[in-house]
């Protein structure tokens, strides 16, 4: 079997994959293979459309774009950011839509808007560190957590985070809230720089079905 047949794409497990494939069904891109909840597999192809997909952790969907190993990837704008991995980003998906902000407790806006040396607690350094140090021009000490965020301020280890926010709940359970927005997030397409130039034909196909498939929505 010769790879260079077929298109790969690495979706990011969970919800994004489902909507993703959701989305590609609409254009006639299916792999039936991964409608078998039991399976064990970890390649999925539709040999029919000369296609490969698998399923990666959010944060490995660039790498394995940037590498080669997959030709096209969906992932969350802010693993993008984050990650920081050579691709084309060249589809906004529409959903999975969310927001990357800083988020505390209300006592800690006044030091924000004093640009005050404080400590940030975020699963994102590379984009809190880019906010406050190239946007805000504010000095701050990042500490990076894997877990609940937002237990930094509650704990007293930070003053503020730096998360993805969707409702808004869990803030407010915990007496936190939103303090200032940094950018707005949902999926996106990226796509390898070689396999644009070498598949451009096949790849330019997706892209612009995929738009007038979002156009009318």
């Amino acid at each position: 079997m010769n790879d260079k047949e077929y298109l790969t794409f690495a979706l990011t497990k969970g919800r994004l994959a489902n909507k993703t494939l959701e989305l590609l069904g609409k254009i006639g891109i299916s792999c039936e293979e991964m409608l078998d909840k039991d399976t064990r597999k970890l390649i999925f192809v539709n040999e029919e459309l000369k296609l490969k997909f698998f399923l990666s952790k959010g944060p490995d969907v660039p790498t394995y774009v940037e590498y080669g190993v997959a030709d096209i990837g969906v992932v969350g704008k802010d693993t993008i950011i984050e990650e920081g991995r050579r691709a084309y980003e060249v589809l906004d998906l529409g959903f999975g839509k969310c927001r990357m902000c800083v988020c505390g407790p209300e006592s800690a806006r006044e030091k924000l808007e004093h640009r005050e040396m404080i400590r940030v607690a975020s699963k994102y350094p590379v984009i809190a560190r880019d906010y406050f140090n190239n946007r805000k021009f504010q000095t701050v000490d990042i500490i990076k957590l894997n877990g609940s965020v937002e237990l930094g301020p509650i704990v007293g280890l930070s003053d503020v985070i730096v998360d993805i926010v969707e409702t808004g709940s869990t803030l407010r359970e915990n007496g936190l809230g939103v303090l200032e927005e940094i950018c707005p997030l949902s999926a996106r397409m990226i796509v390898n720089q070689v396999s644009m130039k070498m598949q451009n034909e096949r790849i330019q196909n997706i892209i612009d079905s995929l738009k007038k498939v979002l156009d009318e929505k």
